[in-house]
């Protein structure tokens, strides 16, 4: 497959964008590169500094973005204003190499960005998320329920697409996806196989994890090596459209928690005969997905017995703490403090058989936490809270918190970048130990990193 995040597509792209620009600016007199130039500088400088301040003030990235980034907004509007200042009296062929620029200099910009995050990998995986073409296993309920009472499993993971009623949310979502393993159809009615719900990031759509984040691929191989048991996996709709961050809460954006846990669950459990066990639910996500995922267990262990949180935030965050309130809760800082994880681990007391598992796409230290660690800070001594960027001191920093609660957790490394590529490496690394804690038939139970051996 070509890869779309490096090799020979982006470098050619950029060299390209270079090459015409250098040739759209060159070709002018010197007094036009001693007025227009600078003032085309500026433009491109100003609109580069803007976007940057946007993302700071929206909250948009945990990381920092990459320089290539800012060079290729940069470049874009310069290539603009160069179209604008020097279209008079020069050569045909120099406005056309102006106005091919633009394109170019857009088309790196996307590049980097998809760099950066990791949403579309490889060629055909844009290609078939642009056209519209279906997954492949892709299958309605009708098929899965006509294939599950022949008892004719396939051999991989069968992916359905389902319509959720939003009756007691009001969340106005897209389509959502449910992944069968092949033991599913094993009888009839199927076996009460654990469930992961997993989430994405900021941006996106329910398909994320399935195309950049290979999980479909992940739990394929993980059941063919286990006799064909997997957990399901649900992909739900967290945000709605693919710019509306919801941090999966109650609040102005929408009702997300309620469609997450009072709708989704019981619709998975009632029409797929999954687990309805707290113990045999699980929850995944990667960057506000795993905050998502942090939120969701430790307010409801009624419903999840254990989260996987990949490069996550402390809690919702869609800015400083006052935006976030703002935004997302309408400035009531009651009901931020009510999603907010530390603020409810606090309150809830002590968990009972609540296991976590944080992903840090840094170069650290493995770190185990047994439940109700009682490691609190000194009294009098102020907690140094992580920047956005600090992935592994966030996840210590939650383990901590969450160990003294009675909630068993580990901090795993994942070096690499905060893209879906590493979200996909942190899941499988996650996925054994996942399965064999929520219960997955066939799959023995194992240790977090840094734990003793499960009885």
């Amino acid at each position: 497959m070509v890869a779309l995040t490096s090799g020979w597509i982006p470098v050619t792209a950029q060299a390209t964008g270079a090459a015409m620009l250098l040739t759209a600016i060159g070709g002018r007199s010197r007094r036009w590169l001693a007025v227009c130039l600078p003032l085309a500088a500026i433009l491109g400088i100003g609109i580069a500094a803007a976007v940057r301040w946007y993302i700071a003030d929206q909250g948009l990235a945990d990381d920092r973005a990459p320089v290539a980034l800012w060079v290729w907004i940069t470049s874009s509007g310069l290539a603009v204003a160069v179209v604008v200042l020097g279209w008079r009296g020069v050569r045909w062929w120099l406005r056309g190499v102006s106005v091919l620029a633009v394109p170019v200099c857009l088309l790196c910009v996307g590049l980097t960005v998809n760099s950066w995050v990791g949403y579309f990998p490889t060629v055909s995986s844009a290609w078939d998320r642009v056209m519209g073409h279906p997954l492949p296993g892709l299958t309605d309920q009708a098929t899965v329920a006509a294939l599950q009472h022949q008892g004719a499993a396939p051999d991989w993971s069968t992916i359905v697409k389902v319509s959720i009623p939003a009756d007691v949310s009001g969340f106005a979502h897209r389509s959502e996806f449910v992944s069968l393993p092949p033991a599913w159809y094993a009888s009839t009615p199927p076996p009460r196989l654990p469930v992961v719900m997993m989430i994405g990031g900021e941006f996106g759509q329910p398909t994320d994890w399935l195309y950049a984040g290979k999980a479909q691929q992940t739990v394929k191989g993980f059941a063919k090596a286990h006799g064909g048991y997997a957990p399901v996996l649900v992909f739900p709709d967290h945000s709605g459209t693919f710019s509306n961050d919801t941090e999966c809460v109650n609040g102005t954006r929408g009702n997300a928690a309620d469609h997450l846990t009072k709708e989704v669950v019981p619709y998975v459990i009632s029409n797929f005969g999954v687990s309805a066990d707290a113990a045999d639910w699980g929850v995944a996500g990667w960057s506000s997905g795993g905050t998502c995922a942090l939120t969701l267990a430790v307010m409801h262990p009624e419903l999840f017995g254990a989260f996987v949180d990949i490069d996550g935030q402390l809690g919702p965050s869609a800015g400083t703490k006052q935006q976030t309130i703002a935004r997302l809760f309408g400035g009531d800082a009651d009901a931020w403090a009510a999603f907010d994880p530390r603020t409810v681990i606090g309150n809830h007391g002590l968990y009972h058989g609540m296991s976590a598992w944080f992903s840090a796409s840094d170069a650290t230290a493995a770190v185990y936490r047994a439940p109700a660690d009682t490691e609190r800070p000194a009294a009098g001594v102020p907690t140094q809270t992580p920047t956005s960027e600090d992935h592994a001191g966030i996840a210590n920093e939650l383990c901590r918190v969450a160990s003294v609660d009675g909630i068993e957790c580990a901090v795993v490394p994942n070096p690499g970048n905060h893209d879906f590529s590493s979200a996909a490496t942190g899941f499988a690394q996650a996925l054994p130990w996942l399965a064999g804690k929520l219960g997955a038939p066939s799959v023995p139970p194992i240790a977090m990193p840094g734990a003793p051996p499960p009885p």
